[in-house]
């Protein structure tokens, strides 16, 4: 292992303790490559500067993300700008086209203006279908569930908020998937 990396699973192991100067000297070490990367996939220095606060601020708030042995904090980390720097443009992207839609004031041509209300209410729908799924989940499967999708927490999280491996974790996550999988896509 090189002496970098040694430092960084230091620098994390004091993070993961709530140690702010280990914070401080891994956003000293990474801001610069993880801003850098951001800029290469936004192109634009305000995103840019955004994703690498939204990156840091999610390691500050779950340092257990990081698993050492998957492989270097280094990484880790830069993967992690990576995917928010593309969800980043995907969002703007999304923005500038809604954006685009309501300034447009002309009729649409093509495009039928009751599909969006029509899409709008299956959504509703939907989301009942699924809550009235999660009710039927047993309530240790249905609180992983809880956890991962609404509360955004890892697998390792949820271990250790339940006190429970992780292996139980994932077993209970993937028998409520398949469950919920059967109520939600039954054949009519």
């Amino acid at each position: 292992m090189h002496e970098e990396d040694r430092l960084d699973l230091e620098l994390h192991r004091r993070l993961g303790s709530g140690d702010r100067a280990a914070f401080e000297d891994l956003y000293r070490r990474y801001a610069p490559p993880a801003y850098a990367l951001a800029l290469r996939v936004t192109g634009q220095d305000a995103l840019a500067q955004e994703v690498v606060h939204d990156s840091f601020l999610a390691l500050w708030r779950t340092p257990e993300a990081y698993d050492a042995a998957r492989g270097p904090f280094r990484t880790f980390f830069l993967s992690l700008v990576h995917h928010r720097a593309v969800d980043a443009v995907r969002r703007e992207e999304r923005l500038r086209k809604r954006a685009e839609r309501a300034s447009n004031l002309e009729p649409r041509t093509g495009e039928d203006v009751a599909d969006e209300i029509v899409e709008d209410a299956y959504l509703v729908e939907r989301r009942r279908e699924i809550r009235e799924a999660l009710q039927t989940l047993p309530p240790d499967q249905r609180r992983v569930v809880e956890l991962a999708y609404f509360g955004g927490y890892t697998q390792a999280r949820i271990a250790e908020e339940l006190g429970i491996p992780v292996g139980t974790v994932k077993t209970r996550t993937l028998a409520a998937m398949r469950k919920l999988r059967r109520a939600l896509y039954r054949e009519d």
